[in-house]
């Protein structure tokens, strides 16, 4: 495991662009293929990379070889190449969502664990720098208790395909970010409007109840416009301290209750790495591939895909009967 590990791409979208960039720029790494569903586009995409193109992942399996497969396929189409790969016992990461059906995020879940897989999920909001500092402070006990956590994450969109592609597509990371930082949601109540006519529930707002006993308040939308300062912000108030998350990975921000002053980062001026969302990627990268060459579990396993899953079918669920649903279960 000296060497670098060989890594296929499949998907040649805008994700599956990240990924081949971030395999092919690392040392402990060597992009082999990309291998998508559409010959010109995935041809297109494998010589900006100098690899081979593929349209079938059995033939990226056969030709290739590979130690360790990413996966960046919409979230909807994501099930059956996910589990040619499990079947075929290769280490892999997949892009967020996991699945949209449970049934289908269970079934992968399951399988890579019969086979013991490493088998990892992109929840890329973990790796800004705001987000692990936040991570830092809670774990050292700055915060204290956590009394209540803020998620907003907003911009704009065109017309949707799923009735609730917004709450499975996109504020999954919230759903899996406040878990992480603030613990187990024990319980869910929604409230969603489809009032801009896309075809979905374009903006929803959730009141999360935590296991700890805080609460928490939830906006996602795609009415909005990622133009505007603060179309993502989160803030995390406990019994000893504040913490605020602006933008993703403009800022963060850290007060103690009892001090008039504040802890302040920001991106540094010639940093353009720390000011990048896209670079949340590379710094999951620089956890996730020690992880996988000494054998160890994923920082982010998929497991934590299939959690977030069951949270956004849980405020359906809240929102189609109108009363608040519990989501303790018993592998929580």
């Amino acid at each position: 495991m000296d060497k670098p590990l060989r890594v296929a791409v499949i998907g040649a979208g805008g994700w599956g662009y990240q990924h081949a960039r971030a395999f092919s720029s690392r040392s402990d790494t060597v992009l082999v293929s990309v291998t998508g569903r559409t010959e010109e586009k995935t041809r297109r995409r494998a010589e900006e990379f100098g690899v081979p193109y593929r349209l079938s992942i059995a033939e990226m399996l056969e030709k290739d070889r590979p130690d360790f497969v990413s996966v960046c396929m919409p979230g909807q189409g994501t099930f059956a190449p996910t589990m040619e790969v499990i079947r075929a016992g290769i280490p892999l990461l997949v892009e967020k969502p996991l699945a949209y059906r449970l049934e289908e995020a269970e079934t992968m879940v399951s399988e890579a664990k019969k086979r013991n897989l490493f088998f990892a999920i992109d929840f890329n909001h973990r790796y800004s720098i705001p987000a692990l500092m936040a991570r830092e402070d809670v774990e050292k006990g700055r915060l204290g208790d956590m009394v209540f956590a803020l998620w907003r994450f907003g911009h704009g969109s065109g017309p949707l395909n799923h009735p609730y592609l917004n709450l499975i597509e996109a504020q999954c990371h919230g759903l899996d970010l406040l878990e992480l930082l603030c613990g187990p949601i024990a319980s869910v109540q929604a409230e969603m409007t489809d009032m801009t006519g896309k075809g979905s529930y374009s903006t929803f707002s959730l009141a999360l109840r935590f296991a700890g006993g805080g609460v928490g308040s939830f906006l996602g939308t795609f009415d909005s416009s990622e133009n505007y300062k603060y179309s993502h912000y989160v803030e995390l108030n406990g019994t000893k301290g504040r913490s605020q998350m602006e933008d993703s990975v403009c800022g963060y921000r850290f007060q103690s209750a009892d001090s008039r002053r504040a802890e302040v980062w920001n991106p540094a001026f010639f940093r353009d790495d720390e000011r990048s969302f896209n670079r949340n990627l590379d710094r999951h990268l620089d956890a996730l591939i020690p992880a996988l060459k000494a054998g160890k579990e994923p920082p982010v396993p998929a497991e934590k895909g299939l959690r977030a899953l069951r949270l956004a079918h849980a405020a359906i669920e809240s929102f189609e009967s109108g009363k608040r649903v519990r989501t303790l279960y018993p592998e929580t």
